[in-house]
């Protein structure tokens, strides 16, 4: 596994897929479903509030979002789940 300074040179999108990779990679439903949880407040965070409100009340949506967690503003304020999780495998 890279080293810390390499993880913090790659994009959002490159951390989410990393990451989302090792964690199917290695059976890691924990980390999988806690990053599913951690999407809505994302959202928020990132200034999406419709598809916030509408996720905490459906899951397929949190599927969904899941597949798109590495996109835009919202793989920016992910990152930090992100860089944690990889540094733990590394």
């Amino acid at each position: 596994m890279a080293d810390d300074q390499d993880l913090e040179q790659l994009s959002s999108k490159e951390l989410h897929d990393r990451a989302v990779r090792s964690a199917v990679r290695h059976g890691d439903v924990k980390f999988l479903w806690e990053l599913l949880k951690s999407i809505p407040a994302a959202q928020a965070e990132a200034g999406e509030l419709g598809e916030s409100a509408a996720d905490i009340k459906y899951v397929l949506p949190m599927i969904d979002d899941y597949f798109h967690a590495g996109d835009g503003k919202l793989a920016e304020v992910l990152r930090p789940r992100y860089l944690d999780y990889l540094r733990k495998q590394g």
